[in-house]
């Protein structure tokens, strides 16, 4: 191992009704605030998806709390040769039909991820380093990568295992009904309906212990008043998301519990890389359609960043909740750079670089977010466009549900959007590849760049980053890369870090995971 290892109203009546207390015991309503999407577990590489599906799935690792490497699946591994690495599997594993979980199953996941149909933001970034996978045994299975790959234990941690028995000719869909849905994981399907809840029922012969679990409700709430009111009403244990406006509330109602930790979740905006001349959702002052993309111009793309007033989106949107920032990753994890600051706010400045550019008026442009999906979202975008209309750029806000909007950046149909990016793996080349690199579906690189961003300096630097096996040199050249991002291209305007909440009943503890992930794993009866 290295060191990579390492709304008021609702709640005011809710107010007066007594928590409920352990009626169900076994029982565990949890209420999400993010939307999952489908129960395929390679369908679409975002938090609320893998929390909900890692309930029936099981990965090699997994990441702790602290986003620290564990076994799983794989018992132990090792890389046997610079480019192969091994991995040692648990004997005695059972699917939930019964049959033996094995190597083989193994080589049929890493078949599939890259090729799931119409996902909006694919898997096959973190098994691009694999060129052959070998099945010694089957509890022994050999990774084949093109040269030296350290992350690829990290990256492996994010790739939930499939069987092939199961899993062969099945699309997301049969996944969706349930029929193939059969994993290795603590718990069983029953129900799954889309944009409600999801059943579960405990897998009794798991691999890891029974969980203390018999039955678990994971429902989506969109609305954050109503997330908070369910728990003081006793309508569910658990929620995630806890809204930044009753925190200090729900801190001092002594019948909940809050739990919470640094995330690794930045909050951003990008534009669209995609179209050059005739852009989308940007106009002239006069409504006029322009000829060229202004995002393509770095000096828009300053003016823009320094028009952000990042300290007052933390205080007053988020409420304390969220950390500016001026790159993706927490202070102390790998890849962070302490020379990238927090970008200053200049309207002054921003005006200036806006009339340098050829936009001494500005322009008018639309940015498009997400309205259930991250912690304030709406209300963060709202207040961006604010701001920059302040400086000359007039903006309206387009918000939209969770899976539109998903599905239409997947489309490049925005020009200026919010995104959110979790570095699940604690270091900087999860962003690198999967985000910044260049789009190319044959070399499983760029799997979620929707906006279409490209350089070829950092595509090589990433590479040859990821191919260092020396943790300080690995570290210098990411460190460069952010710098390339965050400051020489401005590629993205990061906005703030997420700190991570969640709030319970009194009887339920939480172990507050930096990947932001709700799981019913998660939650214990307290002693």
């Amino acid at each position: 191992m290295t060191r990579l290892t390492m709304r008021r109203a609702a709640i005011a009546s809710a107010l007066t009704i007594a928590v409920a207390g352990p009626a169900a015991a076994q029982t565990l309503t949890i209420g999400i605030g993010g939307s999952p999407t489908s129960l395929d577990p390679h369908f679409y590489n975002a938090s609320p998806n893998s929390s909900l599906t890692q309930h029936l799935f099981d990965s090699l690792v997994e990441r702790d709390a602290q986003a620290r490497l564990q076994p799983m699946l794989a018992e132990s591994w090792r890389a046997i040769e610079p480019t192969v690495w091994e991995f040692k599997l648990r004997p005695g594993v059972k699917w939930h039909d019964g049959r033996d979980f094995t190597a083989d199953d193994v080589a049929f996941t890493i078949e599939r991820v890259p090729t799931v149909r119409n996902s909006p933001g694919s898997f096959a970034g973190l098994i691009r380093a694999i060129t052959r996978v070998e099945v010694v045994d089957p509890t022994t299975i050999r990774f084949h990568t093109a040269s030296p790959h350290p992350l690829l234990p990290i990256e492996l941690a994010s790739i939930q295992i499939i069987s092939r028995h199961a899993g062969t000719g099945a699309e997301t869909e049969q996944y969706n009904s349930g029929q193939a849905a059969i994993g290795t994981g603590p718990y069983r399907l029953s129900a799954y309906r889309s944009g409600d809840r999801t059943e579960f029922t405990r897998n009794d012969a798991y691999w890891g212990g029974a969980q203390p679990w018999s039955r678990v409700s994971y429902r989506f709430i969109a609305n954050d008043a109503a997330r908070t009111a369910g728990l003081l009403a006793g309508d569910v244990d658990l929620i995630d998301q806890v809204p930044s406006t009753d925190l200090a509330r729900l801190r001092r109602e002594q019948r909940v519990n809050v739990f919470e930790i640094q995330g690794l979740r930045l909050i951003y905006l990008i534009p669209d890389y995609s179209r050059p001349d005739n852009p989308v959702w940007v106009t002239d002052n006069n409504g006029q359609p322009l000829a060229r993309n202004p995002f393509h111009d770095i000096r828009v793309r300053r003016a823009m960043s320094i028009g952000i007033d990042r300290a007052a989106l933390a205080e007053r949107v988020m409420e304390g909740t969220a950390r500016p920032t001026g790159q993706w990753l927490p202070q102390g994890a790998f890849g962070y750079n302490p020379d990238v600051p927090v970008p200053a706010h200049d309207p002054e400045g921003a005006r200036r670089l806006l009339a340098e550019a050829g936009f001494p008026q500005g322009f008018r442009i639309t940015l498009s977010c997400p309205n259930d999906r991250y912690p304030n979202d709406a209300r963060t975008c709202q207040a961006v466009a604010q701001m920059w209309t302040r400086i000359g750029v007039r903006t309206e806000v387009q918000a939209l549900p969770w899976a539109t909007f998903s599905a239409r950046t997947a489309r490049q149909e925005f020009n200026m959007r919010m995104g959110g990016w979790g570095s699940v793996t604690g270091e900087a080349s999860y962003m690198l590849v999967n985000i910044f690199g260049t789009y190319d579906r044959e070399r499983r690189r760029g799997a979620a760049n929707s906006s279409r961003w490209s350089s070829a300096a950092l595509d090589t630097l990433t590479e040859r980053a990821a191919a260092t096996l020396d943790d300080e040199q690995r570290e210098t050249m990411l460190r460069e890369a952010v710098r390339m991002v965050a400051v020489d291209d401005v590629a993205m305007l990061p906005l703030f870090q997420l700190v991570n909440f969640w709030a319970a009943r009194r009887g339920i503890t939480y172990d507050a995971r930096m990947d932001e992930r709700t799981t019913a794993m998660g939650a214990r009866p307290a002693p």
